[in-house]
């Protein structure tokens, strides 16, 4: 395929893959507690990563694993328990608005750690994202009014949750550059499955796992296959690519389809107030990348 097509294609299906994740994972915690769901899900994805990757004779990236340790505390650990427990309390249309659009602005403000500069239109675009998710929040926070307490906590997890994505990918440049995507995502999603697993003997200690119903094990499956092995791959190869900043771009595409797909599968309906909060978010994060996006074309172009 050309370059001028991958790209795009890549990322399409990148967020394709994590729209449909978001409505996987709200019907997922809808039938089963969230954090033995997660657990359970990143034990069988890692399983099947580091076993494609042996057999494949892809890089583990074992030399960092310290690093990579890490990545699964930000990217597996914590943005699920923050985002799969929000769920339990809020939309999946909040979570899908909020955490997409607000993880590149906080990954090119995180990626200055790696050396990649912070400029003028990456702060503006930080404040303008900031604004928009404040509106998500409140517009949230007064659609129910007996529930907009426990609703504007789910708002903040998914916050938190956008938070430590950002520093899984912000990592993900330091450690892809000893291992290849499928071998750092595997060890990664073991580990944090690891680091899961505790937390689900405070729900039921796994002992309703054997009950639990179809949907449950298909939103499993969705979650593995597509939103983990495909999902977080690509996502991977694109942060090889392109760096932390423009891989996280992927996000761009993720709202509209969890919007959609929220409204045709679980009926839906974002308030006016959130969609402007989106259009604001987009426009944050569209001035904190203009200028990355325009030297990646013009080298792209170049080369």
């Amino acid at each position: 395929m050309p370059a001028s097509l991958l790209t795009p294609f890549v990322y399409a299906v990148i967020a394709l893959c994590w729209s449909g994740g978001w409505i996987a994972s709200k019907l997922g915690v809808t039938a089963v507690p969230p954090l033995e769901l997660s657990a359970i899900r990143f034990a069988i994805a890692g399983v099947l990563l580091v076993a494609i990757a042996r057999l494949t004779g892809a890089r583990l990236g074992t030399e960092r694993l310290g690093l990579i340790a890490l990545s699964a505390l930000f990217g597996v650990f914590g943005y699920n328990a923050f985002v799969f427990v929000g769920l339990t309390m809020a939309p999946v249309s909040d979570a899908g608005l909020i955490v997409p659009t607000l993880v590149p602005v906080l990954t090119a403000i995180f990626a200055t750690t790696v050396g990649e500069p912070l400029t003028r239109e990456k702060i503006a675009g930080f404040v303008v994202s900031a604004l928009g998710v404040a509106l998500v929040i409140v517009a949230g926070g007064t659609m129910a009014a007996g529930m907009s307490s426990e609703r504007l906590v789910g708002d903040l997890m998914q916050v938190a949750g956008a938070a430590c994505w950002a520093v899984y990918g912000v990592i993900g440049t330091i450690t892809l550059r000893s291992g290849s995507p499928l071998g750092v995502v595997g060890l990664s999603a073991l580990i944090g499955s690891a680091m899961l697993f505790p937390l689900g003997f405070l729900e039921h200690g796994y002992r309703d796992v054997p009950s639990w119903p179809m949907q449950a094990w298909l939103s499993i499956g969705y979650l593995v296959v597509f939103a983990t092995i495909i999902g977080f791959v690509l996502f991977y190869w694109a942060v090889r690519r392109f760096g932390a900043g423009l891989g996280a771009m992927t996000s761009y595409l993720v709202p509209i389809g969890t919007l959609i797909l929220a409204a045709l599968i679980l009926g839906e309906r974002a308030a006016p107030l959130q969609l402007v909060g989106g259009a604001v978010i987009l426009l944050g994060v569209r001035i904190a990348t203009r200028r990355r996006a325009s030297v990646a074309a013009e080298t792209s172009a170049a080369a």
